[in-house]
């Protein structure tokens, strides 16, 4: 998917780019697997907020995503790929041969028109063919990866991401994480051939401060900007920049502080961290 520039003929416009969109397909989001999305703008069940900086945002829809691929060793057919407004990547449509249809992330080089499958019977380092990781050979590229067994996908599911196999231990695979962090992952987890699609989302320009707030975005206020009472950082008369460590408005420490609990079955399946 390419990028499109505009003419400064406004001055939002003058570092604006946006994508051109030509892999979409020219058609609605399926009925039957949409529904309606409900703000919370960052607020809890009592109406405070409890995540900053979020707010507004143009209204979307939620698609309906089979994140498990459960349909084993039934073939279906790549209807279309249509953009998704909650994630960075796009998503295809499939048909079963059974009729059923479901959305997937869609992968790199997947085509309208393409057959894919899930299950024993799905071919090797084909786009979109999901198989268990034991069945994958070493030095593969892999998204859409399962942590747990028939939990579903959670590792390398955002636009242009993927995983690498680096190896087999007794029942766990190795695998190389987007981040560089490297660790074991249950062998008989699900994962599909392939990286995510739409690889220039990262490389997309705002332009301006109003298509942040159209996704839902809010301005943020540096600490040292605001009052004492406010923030840590918060000078008195005039403003005053340093004289502690960086601190969250709540006072715990926002750089080089480690937060993950070492004591999680997933920490301890972690062979190297990630680089910082």
């Amino acid at each position: 998917m390419g990028i499109k520039r505009y003419k400064p003929v406004a001055p939002g416009l003058r570092y604006k780019t946006s994508l051109t969109y030509e892999e979409l397909s020219d058609t609605k989001p399926l009925k039957s697997l949409t529904k309606g999305k409900k703000r919370l703008s960052g607020r809890m069940n009592t109406g405070t907020i409890s995540v900053r900086r979020k707010g507004g945002g143009h209204k979307k829809k939620f698609r309906t995503i089979d994140f498990k691929r459960d349909k084993f060793n039934i073939e279906a057919k790549v209807v279309s790929i249509e953009y998704d407004p909650n994630r960075s990547a796009n998503i295809a449509l499939l048909t079963y041969k059974d009729g059923e249809k479901k959305y997937i992330i869609a992968p790199d080089k997947l085509e309208v028109g393409s057959i894919i499958m899930s299950g024993d019977k799905a071919l090797l380092s084909v786009v979109g063919h999901t198989k268990k990781l034991k069945d994958i050979p070493v030095g593969s590229i892999i998204h859409n990866v399962e942590l747990e067994p028939g939990k579903g996908a959670q590792i390398a599911r955002s636009a242009g991401s993927f995983v690498q196999i680096s190896g087999f231990e007794k029942d766990k695979a190795i695998v190389k994480m987007p981040s560089g962090e490297i660790r074991f992952i249950n062998s008989n987890c699900y994962a599909t051939f392939g990286t995510v699609g739409n690889l220039d989302h990262k490389n997309i320009m705002i332009g301006k401060a109003g298509r942040k707030r159209w996704l839902g975005k809010r301005p943020k206020v540096r600490g040292v900007a605001m009052n004492p009472i406010d923030h840590p950082h918060g000078g008195g008369e005039g403003r005053t920049s340093g004289g502690r460590h960086p601190v969250s408005p709540w006072g715990l420490p926002t750089k080089g502080y480690k937060t993950r609990n070492p004591r999680k079955v997933s920490s301890k399946l972690i062979i190297r961290r990630r680089k910082k």
